[in-house]
């Protein structure tokens, strides 16, 4: 039976939702009331008592068999570790440092030994441990998989025999470890299905696989090595748990909203159960751990981009029953429960935060030689955990009436939209409604925060002592602010590229992105074989990897079910060898849908040259008379290389940028497709520098003959906002949960068109303006890794930058960023 049911029935008339009202004028923060509001305008109130987990991203966390201690494996963007938390003190008892992990940890049956994931260095360390006083010693490291392949032991549990079973994340294999000899048998697993976690039945005679990459559960027979049964599963199925009398496997299904409940008998699927908050609605909630409690009757979800957790009755098979949510910290990735009822949640980025920057005081000052990798956004991720006693039916509905209060999502999108839009708005109410304007341009770039750029501005709220690329470098970003919209309360979702150019062209990132990017960005995603040969988790994003797609795909797909033409310049492309050498791209819906001969990133090719190049396939548009509804370019190098000798300036390169979007958009504005068109101008993420307000802050840009002219428009918008406008403009429905409650740019629109064109305004930087030998940090710039986008150290990088333009005796302001990182009661 496929039972769609959710836990949002019986409390859907208690939701209170954000309004417009509430959005306005509002800054991310936190707020009179104690709720914490995000960029992307969802809030936290974590319930329960939130305390500290150092360093960052708990993945997963296990009972010790004795019930005191749960062992918490961080595996993030700082130094990797396992904490042993002893849950009747409420405090960290031991912390347990190891060189690199990934999600995967066990206890041996006795307690005394525990075993972590050594993740790329393809080992399993071995700890011993005293209960008594929680110390713990490694024994040893045994290697798995191919020494000359890249494994990974992910998810791993110790059978009743002893055996420690191990899943293999990119070696695909389920291993049978002898953890005495370190002697190892494979049962190979299909090419594609990156296994995440792997469960033993109680009898110990099936052993269970999730295969992250196939939305498919294998089971395996564990004294024969057979394969007993597959089931099918939604997508990315990950965090399994078995009752315990093994009739039943519970499968969280992060790529969708939903866990899969296998009949472990039969080998099918009994039921599904929803996690989402409302019965209908997009991909996002991200269910990706669950446990049982109450001797198998209760199933807490974790949703870690809904911030909460879904309680549910499942008592009696096949009639799963909501019994709420209770909102936790910023997106929990484990979540346990003890005998007793104390429920455990672990996340991932913490359970309270937005940093804004009101002052340029002292200690928002970086000196030289000081710059630690906290200050870096990847290195803001403080996890936490959430501590609290199992709620009371009456708790429960207060709970969950909170959960609701903190997402703006609805269940019929429309209402909200309606009551934003004015009556003449050329942006439809509903998808499918008519509007004049039939073609989108979505022009991205790389990294920039609003007060880098825009702070100069004085109508805005900027601060000008962080504007380090100006008027005098931005012509053309700061003409079309003013000829058209400022927009100073903008906001990106995304931390860095990885996840950046996801949310930027799907409003989402899969859980597969957001548990990699942080490992490798963190330096801890690249290991080597014995023959010295380097073997790396990759770049998780921009169709790279199959399992990185959302659910709901990306703008593409959604133009292609719609039957909307469009085009990419760029975005999702691998360049050619050389610039004569056309591209390609790995993403299907973009076969045929590509300018082979536009150039992707590459930071020694200017922008300008981008820019020339998309203007001779406007001017076989205007020849051909029509042009795809949907078009994304791609202009990156705003990004800039640093002060590497012999390569332009960052203001050079930011120049260029500027003088390549100032020509596009005079294209497109003097085009035959100008009276029906819109463009939007984002960046993918705004991690290269501060702002005093967030660091999810940055520019955004509106130009059409819809658009309002010298208006400042001080909403909170995001870059979800921008995606939701474009679908309502060519009838596509939405990609996830967080377009669908973004709200759309309506404030930016007028009913009545103003055909005038956009004039490009000349450079007034030197484009030919080259880094000298003798520039502050030519070294390290030439050190740097800039041949893929944020591969550098990136507050390094910053400080380049800074002093680049700065001068070299001048001290970095901070970049403090709004990564979830306060914690409400330790």
């Amino acid at each position: 039976m496929r039972s769609r049911m959710s836990p949002c029935l019986f409390l859907a008339a208690a939701a209170v939702l954000l309004t417009s009202s509430a959005l306005g004028q509002e800054l991310p923060g936190i707020r009179p009331d104690g709720a914490t509001l995000l960029p992307n305008g969802w809030s936290l109130r974590p319930h329960g008592d939130q305390l500290a987990l150092e360093p960052d991203l708990p993945v997963r966390m296990e009972w010790h068999p004795a019930g005191r201690y749960l062992a918490i494996q961080h595996a993030g963007y700082r130094a990797h570790r396992v904490l042993i938390f002893d849950t009747v003190e409420n405090a960290v008892a031991a912390t347990i440092p190891v060189p690199k992990t990934w999600s995967g940890l066990a206890w041996s049956s006795d307690g005394n030994r525990l075993y972590v994931s050594g993740g790329v260095d393809d080992v399993i360390h071995v700890f011993s441990f005293d209960p008594e006083n929680a110390a713990a010693e490694e024994l040893t490291a045994l290697p798995v998989g191919d020494p000359e392949a890249l494994d990974v032991p992910a998810g791993m549990e110790v059978a009743p025999d002893g055996t420690l079973w191990v899943v293999t994340h990119r070696g695909e294999e389920l291993l049978a470890v002898d953890t005495e000899t370190g002697e190892t048998e494979a049962v190979p697993l299909p090419k594609g299905s990156m296994p995440f976690e792997c469960r033993i039945a109680p009898d110990g005679g099936t052993i269970y696989a999730s295969l992250w990459g196939l939305a498919e559960v294998w089971a395996v027979d564990t004294p024969t090595r057979a394969v007993r049964f597959t089931v099918g599963t939604d997508q990315h199925p990950s965090e399994m748990a078995l009752t315990s009398d093994g009739e039943r496997l519970f499968v969280s299904n992060a790529n969708d909203n939903t866990v899969s409940v296998i009949d472990a008998r039969a080998g099918a699927i009994e039921e599904t159960i929803s996690s989402s908050l409302y019965p209908v609605v997009p991909p996002g909630s991200t269910p990706d751990s669950i446990c049982l409690g109450f001797e198998g009757r209760v199933l807490l979800i974790a949703n870690a981009d809904n911030n909460n957790c879904a309680v549910i009755d499942v008592s009696s098979r096949g009639k799963a029953r909501s019994l709420g949510f209770i909102p936790v910290g910023c997106y929990p990735t484990s979540v346990r429960i003890s005998p007793e009822g104390r429920v455990f949640v672990a996340n991932g980025k913490g359970s309270v935060g937005s940093s804004p920057n009101a002052e340029v005081a002292d200690d928002f000052l970086v000196s030289e030689g000081n710059l630690g990798i906290a200050e870096y956004i990847g290195g803001l991720y403080r996890g936490s955990i959430s501590v609290f006693d199992f709620p009371s039916p009456v708790d429960m509905a207060r709970l969950s009436a909170t959960a609701y209060q903190c997402s703006p999502l609805q269940p019929a999108a429309a209402v909200r939209e309606t009551s934003l839009r004015p009556d003449d708005s050329p942006i439809p109410a509903t998808v499918g409604d008519p509007s004049p304007i039939r073609h989108c341009v979505y022009i991205v770039k790389e990294n920039r925060t609003y007060d880098q750029v825009l702070g100069d501005d004085p109508r805005g709220n900027g601060d000008p002592r962080l504007c380090i690329f100006g008027r005098e470098v931005t012509p053309n970003h700061h003409a079309l602010a003013e000829e058209f919209v400022l927009l100073d309360n903008f906001y990106v979702e995304s931390e860095v590229s990885a996840d950046g150019h996801e949310w930027t062209m799907g409003a989402y990132a899969t859980d597969f992105v957001e548990r990699t990017w942080p490992v490798t960005y963190g330096g801890r995603g690249t290991g080597r074989s014995p023959e010295g040969r380097s073997m790396g988790l990759g770049y998780p994003s921009e169709g790279n990897f199959d399992i990185a797609t959302p659910k709901g795909g990306y703008l593409w797909d959604r133009c292609r079910e719609a039957g909307v033409s469009y085009r990419s310049y760029g975005e999702f492309i691998n360049n050619g060898r050389t610039p004569e050498d056309p591209g390609t791209t790995d993403v299907e819906a973009l076969q045929d849908h590509f300018d082979p001969f536009f150039r992707s990133y590459d930071l020694s090719y200017p922008d300008v040259d981008r820019a020339a190049r998309f203007l001779e396939e406007l001017a076989r548009f205007e020849a051909e008379g029509e042009m795809p509804q949907f078009i994304v370019i791609r202009l990156p190098n705003d990004h800039t290389s640093g002060t590497a000798p012999g390569a332009p300036t960052p203001r050079a390169m930011v120049a260029d940028n500027d003088l390549a979007l100032g020509q596009v958009i005079e294209g497109l504005s003097r085009s035959s497709f100008w009276p029906t068109m819109a463009i939007f101008v984002v960046e993918d993420d705004a991690q290269n520098g501060p702002d005093h307000v967030d660091a999810h802050r940055s520019i955004a840009f509106v130009a059409s003959p819809y658009v309002r002219r010298g208006a400042v428009v001080s909403d909170m918008l995001s870059t979800s906002g921008i995606l939701r406008t474009m679908e309502l403009i060519l009838g596509l429905s939405p990609m996830s949960q967080f377009d669908a409650a973004a709200r759309p740019l309506y404030s930016c629109f007028m009913g009545e068109p103003d055909l005038t064109p956009y004039v490009c305004k000349p450079a007034t930087w030197p484009l030919d303006e080259i880094n000298t030998a003798d520039a502050w940090g030519s070294q390290r710039s030439l050190e740097l890794d800039l041949a893929r986008e944020d591969a550098a150290d990136d507050l390094l990088f910053n400080e380049i930058i800074w002093k680049s333009v700065m001068g070299a005796d001048s001290p970095m302001p901070m970049p403090r960023r709004a990564a979830f990182v306060r914690i409400v009661n330790d």
